[in-house]
């Protein structure tokens, strides 16, 4: 069957960057290389040859299979911007690009009561030529592109400001999340703070600091790209129900368009500088 298509976050590639097949959708390669805009986890779609690992369809509509509303803030952020942007073709589901290969997750079993039939002796102790494949042809060509894009502003004398967004349920465990947005991070606080200052003082938005979830994880595609680069970086946190519409979604894009520019040419934030992460040993 073909690749599969559910809700707005599968619909097709924005340019030729990416073509149809390619793990990763490239946006605007060519656009400022003073900001990089990344979507992890951007679409529900699945390869064909996997069908949906076992799943109902209906599983491909929740947060377990995508970050909801990501990808439309992202390609019109990119677009506002004039920079480029980066996003996972494939659910994270069948493997998750913020996770580091030698990560448990990185290739979920049971995410949020739902058990995925498919998945479930992928790993590299068990099926381990299944698990070599997905993070050869989904995980590596999408941090492979990431890479290449960094480096391609710093070969052009940019340090390049990494944006990572990302999306959260109103909900969880039946408890309401306060938090209409978080930002998360590790132990550079260049871009993370101003960015949570602006967000809650300008916007008046409920924001939290590495809330709902932490923001330092070893191997993940900020500790990856940026911790390890000493590049400046957050992750941004949208909560779901504030961007699963074209008007939230505009919404967003607006309010980032407007937000970072200023944070990004402030002194000594386009700068390598090492922080190093709390995940390092002590």
């Amino acid at each position: 069957m073909p690749d599969m298509s559910f809700s707005q976050s599968t619909s097709n590639l924005s340019d030729g960057s990416a073509t149809a097949g390619s793990p990763f959708e490239l946006v605007n390669p060519t656009g400022n290389p003073d900001i990089l805009i990344l979507c992890d986890h951007a679409s529900a779609a699945l390869p064909g040859k996997y069908d949906t690992l076992g799943l109902p369809a209906t599983e491909f509509h929740r947060h377990i299979a995508y970050d909801i509303g990501c990808a439309e803030v992202v390609r019109a952020l990119a677009s506002h911007l004039n920079c480029p942007a980066i996003l996972g073709r494939y659910s994270r589901l069948l493997v998750d690009l913020n996770r580091g290969p030698d990560d448990p997750t990185i290739v979920m079993k049971l995410s949020d009561g739902s058990v995925i039939p498919a998945n479930a002796d992928v790993d590299s102790f068990r099926n381990a030529e299944e698990f070599r494949s997905r993070i050869a042809h989904y995980h590596e060509p999408y941090h492979s592109a990431v890479d290449a894009q960094i480096k391609s502003a710093l070969a052009q004398g940019h340090v390049p400001v990494i944006v990572s967004v990302h999306s959260f349920t109103p909900f969880w465990r039946g408890k309401e999340r306060q938090w209409q947005a978080g930002v998360l991070w590790d132990k550079d606080p260049r871009l993370a703070m101003p960015l949570l200052r602006a967000l809650s003082e300008k916007e008046g938005l409920s924001v939290g600091d590495n809330e709902p979830y932490g923001g330092f994880l070893k191997g993940d595609t900020l500790y990856r790209h940026c911790t390890k680069r000493g590049l400046p970086h957050a992750l941004l946190e949208i909560r779901q129900d504030l961007i699963d519409t074209e008007k939230g979604q505009i919404e967003w894009a607006d309010r980032l368009a407007r937000t970072l520019p200023a944070l990004i040419a402030a002194d000594g934030v386009r700068k390598i500088t090492h922080y190093g992460s709390r995940t390092d040993p002590t």
